[in-house]
């Protein structure tokens, strides 16, 4: 459907133009989702940060998600998942010790050159690579509701119908933009003919970039 994460933003900016706005902001999901952030943040002449969040991992099965940690420290728990499985207070406390110790290197290292935007009363844009269960991107959605917004939008390039579904009934979320949903979805993987693995190092040079790129628009006007 794409040829990597740059072209999947491009197109996906183009979805978005109406919300083109110096004080909108775009909050990319590491590291994937940075990179596709980033090519939406330039044409609508946005600011650009991340939003760190952390799957929690189910007992004996790293990739099901039982929910989601926020950088703020914030747990937020996928009932559908949670209710079908035996996870008693004790695992849910260790699991999010570990997630917050391993995203604190993540949090030292981005934070050092983008300083957390602010959100209350901005429209925020949410976007990630792809959505597969979509459960770090609901856990986006629920922390950065915590700031009160004046309105949440998601946009990712592509994603599983039911979890594009599951996100526009959250009552936090506006609107969901997601042009593509394969009938047959087996990962976000197949959307892409390059998806390569996205490390820090460029997440840190887009951050820097885009915070000068913004800078010099403001002192232009």
């Amino acid at each position: 459907m794409y040829a990597d994460r740059r072209d999947a933003g491009q197109k996906l900016a183009q979805a978005l133009l109406r919300y083109r706005d110096p004080r909108l902001l775009v909050l990319g999901l590491p590291r994937g989702g940075v990179i596709v952030a980033a090519e939406i943040a330039r044409p609508l002449d946005a600011e650009l940060d991340v939003v760190l969040c952390k799957k929690l991992r189910a007992p004996g099965n790293p990739e099901l998600a039982l929910g989601a940690i926020s950088e703020g420290g914030e747990m937020f728990i996928n009932a559908d998942v949670y209710d079908h499985l035996d996870v008693d207070e004790e695992y849910l406390r260790e699991e999010r010790a570990e997630r917050l110790a391993e995203m604190d290197r993540q949090i030292a290292a981005y934070r050092a050159v983008r300083p957390r935007a602010a959100l209350g009363g901005r429209r925020v844009v949410l976007v990630d690579d792809g959505l597969a269960t979509g459960a770090t991107m609901i856990a986006s959605v629920q922390s950065a509701a915590l700031e009160h917004p004046r309105s949440i939008l998601v946009a990712v390039p592509g994603g599983a119908a039911d979890t594009v579904e599951k996100i526009q009934r959250m009552r936090e979320v506006d609107a969901v933009i997601c042009p593509v949903t394969p009938s047959m979805f087996y990962g976000v993987g197949q959307l892409y003919e390059d998806f390569g693995q996205v490390e820090d190092e460029e997440v840190i040079r887009l951050l820097e970039g885009e915070m000068a790129r913004h800078a010099n628009a403001r002192r232009a006007t």
